[in-house]
């Protein structure tokens, strides 16, 4: 029914742009008489062009999972207190921007930094092609800034790692027992009152043939941490599948293997001048302050028409 709904939508904005271009058409033949509306028919013109490109760069989501929802893991690296704070810029960012694409966002899991920021952050992205749309965030992020950390207000660098996960619902593309599952019980260490914290209410899991651990608190209840906490397994063993996949591929090919996890991908920078840029793709955003509020589609379109273009045009 969901994928049933989504074919339904996708026909619809095919359809409304349809009609859209015939109602554009019909403005052009008036113009001659009525020349009056010409600045209209340009501002109508921009709008086609702009839904026609996003209609464009929805078609390139065809992968296996693009229409999946998304898991979306923050992780602060080099670079102290400014980068724990950096993580949680991050955090915000992308809640915001889920926000304003229409996207439903929940905070599966936190911890606190030592002075500030966070350590670590797990978002999940529900929505049609969340997966498709965040998979090119993952890797390195890099802010430049002055830090409000240093007494002598200097010029700092800090760094995050994302990950984006594809989210399965059911264990069918991997192998997943139950005796493979160790399932440990403890008492969230973050807010959410007397309730979370007096309970034991956070989970810990282990999966015991790949030492891959997972946790998950930010939820009321056991039973929905629980939940929460196998969803994230199973993507992060469908990410390692797919990397053991994809591995197996380049070496059959004798091509090297792009280390994309953990490769600097982006620039925040916040002085001397303000400006983001995208290392892969050299999408360039002179407010900064804007993309931290969430304006991420410059970038998460760039993606995607990276993604379409021919290989040699990616030189």
């Amino acid at each position: 029914m969901r994928r049933l709904g989504e074919l339904k939508a996708r026909v619809e904005s095919f359809t409304s742009t349809e009609i859209a271009i015939n109602d554009y058409l019909e403005m052009i033949a008036l113009a001659d008489d009525e020349p009056e509306i010409l600045d209209e028919i340009e501002t109508e013109r921009d709008a086609l062009l702009a839904k026609v490109n996003h209609l464009e760069l929805e078609s390139a989501l065809d992968g296996p999972h693009d229409r999946a929802n998304a898991i979306l893991v923050i992780h602060s690296g080099e670079g102290g207190v400014d980068a724990q704070d950096w993580a949680s810029m991050l955090s915000r960012m992308y809640l915001r921007w889920a926000d304003k694409r229409g996207l439903k966002a929940d905070l599966l899991d936190t911890t606190d930094g030592e002075e500030a920021g966070i350590k670590n952050a797990t978002i999940e992205f529900q929505g049609t092609n969340a997966y498709g749309f965040l998979k090119g965030e993952g890797g390195s992020h890099r802010l430049v800034r002055l830090s409000p950390f240093d007494s002598a207000h200097r010029r700092h660098t800090a760094f995050a790692l994302v990950e984006v996960l594809p989210e399965i619902e059911s264990d069918s593309e991997i192998d997943l027992k139950p005796d493979d599952v160790r399932v440990d019980t403890y008492r969230s260490s973050g807010a959410g009152g007397q309730h979370v914290n007096k309970t034991s209410s956070a989970i810990r899991l282990t999966h015991l043939p790949t030492g891959i651990v997972v946790t998950c608190q930010n939820e009321r209840s056991q039973l929905q941490n629980r939940e929460s906490a196998y969803k994230i397994l199973r993507s992060r063993l469908l990410e390692k599948k797919m990397r053991e996949e994809a591995a197996a591929r380049n070496e059959l090919k004798g091509d090297a293997i792009a280390a994309g996890f953990g490769s600097r991908i982006r620039s925040y920078v916040l002085h001397p001048y303000t400006q983001v840029t995208d290392h892969r793709t050299d999408a360039t955003v002179g407010d900064a302050q804007g993309v931290l509020n969430g304006n991420l589609d410059p970038f998460v379109d760039a993606w995607l028409e990276y993604l379409v273009k021919p290989e040699d045009d990616k030189e």
